[in-house]
């Protein structure tokens, strides 16, 4: 048994049964035993491998697309331009090189700045862009970003934002739980709280008994903040994540460790939590801020992004093992049996500002 999962028993014995989106965040946050605050799990001696941990290309191509949010909001100055849950900082990386390349006056005008609750993996992080000729701050919340225009992009970010989960019994919908079995063994149950009809799926009403939906007030949250940011003082938003684009029925909740799945409940602390994220609610939510919002597949994104043309430029310099590598770079990033389809891509712009390759809004 883990210490973090010893010391949720003892919480649920003492106060009872805990809801899902508690234990999601005691999971991945706690201070002493959470899962992002002891460990290092990116990579392929970690549990998953992000995008762009697989190629450069996918961090050229996100910094690409920034620079245009930025060329088209006017080039304002003073900018920030920033990443939230910046990971091991890859990304940040190769965005910074890409930009330096684009526009030199830019890459050393603007303030970067990373968004990192995890103090061990804000350590990573400077030990990653260590060098790099670039004014780059660290922030806990978006709260202390300058209050300058925001290019912002996530990728990766929401899916570890925990979630409620409701089940079907009855008529009605009761808000599943985390509690203690006869043998002290974790289990889910259906607690006594209930969820507003107008927060349910459109289809919830004719779901079978037993059936799950999740409601993500925490992302609401964090998207509402990000929205507000960037409608009060410009800028853009790119976030990549693995999710839906129509909201719907079903148990995402799932665990990842040592780059398999495995129960939830199973090691408190010692596997990533995540669940798919609704983008049909994360835009509604920048829309209602006044923004425009486009979707897509992240296939779809890199593809129009410029994506195979990047791999031939790099794979001509490169011998054939290494444009076979290339080549299944592109495969794991936009092929739909990959990451292509899974994943999408929101981008959030102030009204009447148009960015490739997402057209003017209506």
């Amino acid at each position: 048994m883990t210490r973090l999962k010893t010391r949720i028993v003892d919480l649920i014995e003492a106060l009872g049964p805990i809801p899902v989106n508690e234990y999601m965040a005691l999971c991945l946050f706690d201070p002493r035993d959470g899962y992002y605050t002891t460990r290092e799990p990116f990579g392929a001696a970690g549990d998953f491998i992000t995008a762009p941990e697989i190629s450069q290309m996918f961090g050229e191509l996100v910094a690409v697309w920034l620079y245009q949010a930025w060329l088209a909001a006017g080039r304002p100055k003073p900018v920030t331009i920033a990443e939230i849950g910046p990971g091991r900082g890859t990304l940040m990386k190769d965005m910074l090189r890409t930009l330096s390349r684009l526009d030199p006056t830019l890459s050393t005008a603007a303030s970067f700045a990373l968004v990192e609750t995890s103090p061990r993996l804000t350590e990573v992080q400077k030990q990653t862009l260590s060098g790099l000729q670039a004014k780059m701050d660290w922030h806990e919340t978006i709260d202390t970003l300058p209050r300058t225009p925001l290019f912002i992009v996530g990728n990766e970010l929401f899916d570890a934002v925990p979630v409620r989960q409701f089940i079907r019994a009855g008529a009605g919908w009761r808000e599943r739980m985390v509690g203690l079995d006869d043998d002290d063994a974790l289990r889910f149950f259906a607690g006594a709280g209930s969820v507003e009809a107008a927060l349910l799926p459109t289809d919830a009403e004719h779901a079978p008994q037993g059936a799950i939906v999740e409601i993500a007030p925490a992302r609401t949250a964090l998207m509402t903040a990000l929205a507000e940011r960037i409608a009060r003082h410009g800028g853009a938003g790119l976030f990549l994540d693995y999710g839906h684009l129509q909201p719907g029925i079903g148990d995402t909740l799932q665990a990842l460790r040592q780059h398999s799945h495995e129960d939830v409940l199973a090691n408190p602390g010692e596997a990533d939590l995540t669940s798919h994220v609704d983008f049909h609610a994360l835009a509604a939510t920048a829309r209602a801020h006044g923004l425009d919002a486009h979707l897509s597949t992240q296939g779809g994104f890199l593809i129009a992004m410029g994506l195979l043309e990047r791999a031939g430029q790099l794979g001509a310099s490169a011998d054939e093992a290494g444009r076979e590598a290339i080549s299944a770079q592109v495969e794991r990033l936009a092929g739909p049996q990959a990451m292509g389809d899974l994943f999408k891509v929101l981008a959030i712009l102030p009204g009447g500002i148009a960015v490739a390759p997402f057209p003017l809004a209506d």
